[in-house]
């Protein structure tokens, strides 16, 4: 197959000769012709490591040899590479790693198919020393936010040469998370980024690396946070970038303009229930958390109430509350969409949170980290991580797939990083739960609202599709956590006539593009049935992708669902 000329770039110092020599087969194995390959020796100790190279060289016109003569490491080696590329394409490459022999046909494909691409990256595997492949990552489709919290495009990346030179290559003092960097400012400028969803590189786990042990090079993780920190410096947001509790992992803490007005906005009855062995009224403990749990002043709470409300339930939320209460009586028969809508009109603030009154805020901030993310305006909807009262996850962002409407991390305990750190970073998703999301008003009024022909469920499902066909991105953010005590065991009614309105508006949804691999099993309840305990809350599960680095189980133990 011809097409575009590819410039693989590869850095080369000391590798094992079997290793370089598998990587050369690799690569000459490729099924796509119109390819060069840079291999820049960065002063290998060894000349049998040169020697095999200008062999191939000698076979192959196609296979060049640059030699540095000084050792300048990684970043430096990678730029001598990038200035000697003659194609219209560069591929990264490292010296121990494989590609698969589609891997450039199928780039080639995609850039024949979209002139405008800059950015492209393929899911990956690992592969031992003896050969048996494992650890396959079903990577997400193009997500910003996660490309923020963790480098997860990596293997396979194909970049224009042009917007590589114009971003200005590698840069120094970023080593061990060189790439990163690079993926933040050439996703910064790309016309298209592209995801392929199959594996075309094959990571060599060999004892030292990061592929074998995350914790092998500390200095890659510092420089990780620093190239974040960079990117949300470089793009005018406000921002503090940390280590996350992975190696890896990066934790956002965004910072909220306190001239922000939000409000809150929640439905209730005014009803109590069991909580942990006491009972309690549950939309006072749910105000009574929120306040706690924020230092964001510009904050008013919408209470849209049900006419049974209990009158000593509204004194104590006035006492809890004070003057950032409000109170709206909601005298028409039961619908979710239509309280949630009559709330947000009646709300004065820029930015809505929406938010169950059977839920419990555990994290300090949660306010300012669920709402400073709408400050990007494809920012559509941010999403929180729910735990029900047994610490097993409720809640980390919904998928669309198969048909059905899933919490794919549903059941996964409370100190489960997820597959691939799913659950404890920042990164889009196709829809997030109404029982704690966040909108600006602007964004609202647009869209309008929630479907009031939707009652009961699948109204947030709705509320997501339509954010989505306006182009902006839903965000679930892992630093928001509540309790949300639904109940596991209660079977919510999903009539068909529920369903088909979803699927009349937005069709029979396929694959996830944020949540990949997901299957269905037997039984279960879904997304979007029911958002608050005076109409209930259904639950789906799906089987998570991958076996990234996690603490616990990396995948929901999966009941797919019902919606």
């Amino acid at each position: 197959m011809r097409g575009p000329l590819f410039s693989i770039v590869t850095p080369v110092y000391e590798p094992p000769l079997d290793v370089l020599a598998d990587t050369i087969a690799s690569v000459l194995a490729q099924d796509h012709e119109d390819w060069e390959w840079i291999l820049v020796d960065d002063c290998s100790p060894s000349e049998a490591v040169r020697e095999l190279i200008r062999e191939q060289a000698s076979a192959d016109p196609r296979v060049r040899l640059l030699e540095r003569g000084t050792n300048g490491h990684i970043v430096a080696a990678s730029n001598d590479g990038i200035d000697a590329a003659r194609g219209e394409f560069i591929v990264l490459l490292d010296h121990d790693d494989l590609l698969t022999t589609d891997a450039l046909s199928a780039n080639a494909l995609q850039i024949e198919a979209h002139e405008d691409v800059d950015y492209l990256y393929s899911d990956e595997d690992k592969i031992d020393d003896e050969g048996i492949l494992y650890d396959e990552f079903a990577k997400p489709d193009w997500s910003p936010e996660r490309l923020r919290g963790q480098m997860y495009t990596s293997h396979l990346s194909v970049m224009r040469t042009e917007v590589v030179r114009r971003v200005g290559g590698f840069r120094e003092g970023y080593d061990g998370s060189q790439d990163h960097d690079l993926a933040l400012r050439v996703g910064e400028v790309a016309r298209r980024v592209i995801h392929i969803p199959r594996v075309l590189y094959h990571w060599r786990a060999v004892v030292g690396s990061a592929s074998a042990d995350i914790n092998a090079k500390p200095y890659a993780t510092i420089a990780g946070a620093n190239a974040v920190q960079d990117h949300m410096d470089r793009i005018g947001l406000a921002a503090e970038v940390g280590q996350g509790p992975v190696p890896g992992h990066y934790r956002i803490t965004r910072r909220l303009d306190p001239d922000v007005r939000v409000s809150v906005v929640i439905p209730t009855i005014g009803q109590s229930d069991l909580i942990w062995g006491s009972r309690r009224v549950m939309v006072v403990e749910a105000v009574r958390s929120l306040l706690d749990q924020t230092a964001h002043d510009n904050l008013e709470v919408v209470v849209v109430y049900d006419e049974p409300t209990p009158p000593e339930v509204l004194r104590e939320l006035e006492r809890v509350a004070g003057d950032r209460l409000v109170l709206e009586r909601f005298t028409r028969p039961f619908n979710y969409s239509e309280k949630m809508n009559v709330g947000c009109l009646r709300a004065t603030g820029d930015r809505l949170v929406f938010l169950n009154d059977d839920v419990e805020v555990i994290s300090q901030g949660w306010l300012e980290q669920l709402v400073a993310p709408l400050d990007e305006l494809d920012v559509g909807l941010t999403g929180a991580r729910l735990y029900f009262g047994d610490d097993t996850v409720q809640h980390a962002g919904h998928a669309y797939a198969q048909g059905h409407y899933l919490h794919p991390f549903r059941d996964l305990p409370r100190e489960s990083y997820g597959p691939f750190g799913a659950l404890i970073i920042n990164r889009e998703a196709s829809g997030v739960t109404a029982a704690c999301a966040a909108m600006r008003r602007d964004t609202f009024i647009e869209i309008g609202g929630f479907c009031e022909s939707l009652p009961a469920n699948f109204n947030d499902v709705d509320l997501c599709y339509k954010v989505r066909a306006q182009g902006q991105r839903i965000v679930y953010v892992a630093s928001v956590e509540l309790y949300h005590f639904e109940s596991r065991s209660r079977e919510r009614v999903v009539h068909d006539w529920e369903r088909s309105v979803v699927r009349g508006r937005w069709g029979i949804p396929l694959e996830d593009p944020y949540v990949r691999g997901l299957r269905r099993a037997p039984a279960g309840r879904g997304a979007g049935a029911g958002k608050g305990p005076d109409k209930g809350s259904g639950k789906g599960a799906g089987k998570g992708s991958g076996k990234a680095t996690r603490k616990g189980a990396a995948g929901a133990a999966g009941r797919a669902v019902s919606s």
